[in-house]
């Protein structure tokens, strides 16, 4: 492939102790159809004590490749894809996974879903084999034997070779535009985005350590900057069944959910916090935002005014108070207050008479630091949900105050 030294598109691989792997999927991507726009790709490796570096160095000579090395400080994937992305110099970035076999138009996909045009978007690309609730443990001795064209031609519909994500997928036609958590679907196994839309949310958020979420991350970040998301099965890839530690994996991933929910606090990732984590229902994520989004229209006129009065009976002027499900109304003769609710239009409106502090929360992952409330009060408005997570808004409230008051029926 020859370089001109102004490549279209940037391939940022991290890896780590997977030079097997890593060969494999740096040797497919020698094999992309003519026409394929100029490309680097840049390995960012995640302190690898195997010979990464030199399984990667080694197709210097085929592919425009650059190559990084950070210490071994623990799995810290997504520095890793920013340091690659640091060095990359293309307009758009790809970030395929170390074990992913690119088919053979996978480079020329990616930039013709960014070219000719097209709006901006970030973009997330097809997975045959990523199904590790029910694996196709013999796809890496199949890929000896097949080309990954061939593969998909032969097994592309078999169940245990689809995407894990095939459902969610069919439900919405593959239009991410129609889902309310489209972020829900955005792996970096295989996605893309311009460069400068990448850096203008920040890129990855390097604070996740270990397993996932710092792509849904990105992506949440990137969906609510007004990036749309998009999905092609065009620019696909296949991964080669590895196995997870789920039980360590675990740990990680509920840790990063956490950050997650804290630093981007919104009731729709609230429920992500507590459906995925408590429940262990990642695709209830969004039928459950979709409850919400229902039920916010439901009791918009909901007034909860009355029973917040009644609940702050015995109350001081002094004690440090939290109203969870608001609504857009409070009593004249309340003292300023912490408040929140789930009707983003409501709290906004009382945030407009400048007397309280508001948040837009539903109530099961506040913002709130451990015990900065005299009295956490949870209102009426809260019913919908309260018969599935009862316990997590008492957990929660319990975690801000020391006196909760539940109105809810």
């Amino acid at each position: 492939m020859s370089a001109t030294g102004n490549p279209k598109i940037s391939i940022v691989i991290p890896t780590y102790n997977r030079r097997d792997r890593l060969h494999n999927t740096l040797h497919h991507l020698t094999r992309q159809v003519p026409g394929t726009p100029e490309f680097e790709v840049v390995v960012s490796d995640d302190g690898s004590s195997d010979d990464s570096a030199t399984v990667a160095k080694s197709f210097s000579d085929r592919l425009n490749l650059k190559y990084t090395y950070q210490e071994d400080l623990g799995n810290r994937v997504a520095l890793a894809r920013n340091n690659g992305a640091r060095l990359a110099t293309a307009p758009i970035l790809v970030f395929l996974d170390t074990g992913a076999i690119a088919g053979p138009d996978f480079v020329l996909q990616h930039y013709l879903a960014h070219s000719n045009g097209s709006p901006r978007h970030a973009l997330a690309g097809y997975a045959y084999g990523y199904n590790p609730g029910d694996p196709m443990l013999q796809v890496p001795d199949l890929l000896k034997r097949f080309t990954p064209e061939e593969m998909v031609e032969v097994y592309g519909r078999a169940h245990e070779f689809l995407d894990s994500r095939e459902l969610a997928l069919l439900r919405c036609n593959d239009d991410l535009t129609k889902r309310s958590v489209p972020w829900l679907v955005f792996w970096t196994i295989n996605c893309s985005v311009h460069t400068d839309d990448f850096w203008a949310v920040g890129g990855f958020d390097e604070g996740h350590r270990g397993w996932a979420v710092e792509d849904l991350d990105l992506g949440y970040r990137l969906h609510r900057s007004g990036l749309p998301l998009h999905f092609s099965r065009a620019a696909w890839v296949i991964e080669e069944h590895q196995d997870r530690v789920f039980d360590e994996q675990y740990e990680e991933f509920q840790a990063n959910m956490l950050r997650f929910v804290t630093n981007n606090p919104e009731p729709v990732n609230e429920i992500g916090w507590t459906g995925v984590v408590h429940e262990n229902m990642f695709w209830a994520w969004e039928e459950d935002n979709n409850d919400l989004i229902r039920y916010t229209d439901e009791v918009r006129d909901l007034d909860v005014s009355a029973e917040v009065e009644l609940a702050l009976r015995g109350v001081s002027a002094t004690d440090r108070v939290v109203v969870i499900g608001a609504g857009g109304a409070l009593p004249e003769s309340m003292h300023a207050a912490t408040v929140m609710d789930f009707d983003r239009e409501l709290i906004e409106r009382v945030a407009a008479t400048g007397r309280h502090v508001t948040h837009h929360s539903l109530g099961l992952r506040t913002p709130l630091a451990d015990q900065s409330a005299d009295v956490v009060i949870l209102t009426s408005r809260l019913a919908k949900f309260w018969r599935r997570w009862e316990d997590q808004f008492m957990i929660e409230a319990r975690r801000i105050g020391r006196d909760v008051r539940c109105l809810v029926p």
